[in-house]
């Protein structure tokens, strides 16, 4: 049995390790952006994001340390700090990527939906 101070102490180290999660939320919606931020933080800024069909995207790293965006079997498309790359999306669907060096905290998806 736990003691009401062993309580307290587990419940704000469980707060502690939420907080320091690098996912983001279920219940986030997509973002209407073509641009995606990768700030000092191992993540992707916005993770989920909606564009029509035909739209580039463009990913920059903002961060010290090297990522890439990789789609399944694609080839990994590298960024080091200061760079950008960019792919084009010309059929609807969902595309989940990672970043491949850090797949366990940087996720993401582009929802691609009809064209204007």
């Amino acid at each position: 049995m736990t003691s009401p101070r062993g309580a307290v102490a587990l419940l704000l180290l469980a707060a502690v390790l939420a907080g320091c999660s690098g996912g983001t939320a279920a219940s986030a919606s997509p973002v209407a952006t073509t641009t995606v931020d990768l700030p000092k933080s191992y993540r992707f800024a916005p993770a989920d994001i909606v564009v029509p069909a035909g739209a580039t995207v463009t990913w920059t790293n903002n961060d010290d340390f090297t990522h890439n965006v990789t789609f399944g079997e694609e080839a990994a498309l590298t960024m080091p700090p200061g760079a950008s790359v960019t792919r084009a999306f010309p059929d609807e669907g969902t595309f989940a990527y990672v970043c491949s060096l850090h797949p366990r905290d940087m996720t993401g998806s582009v929802a691609v939906g009809p064209g204007n």
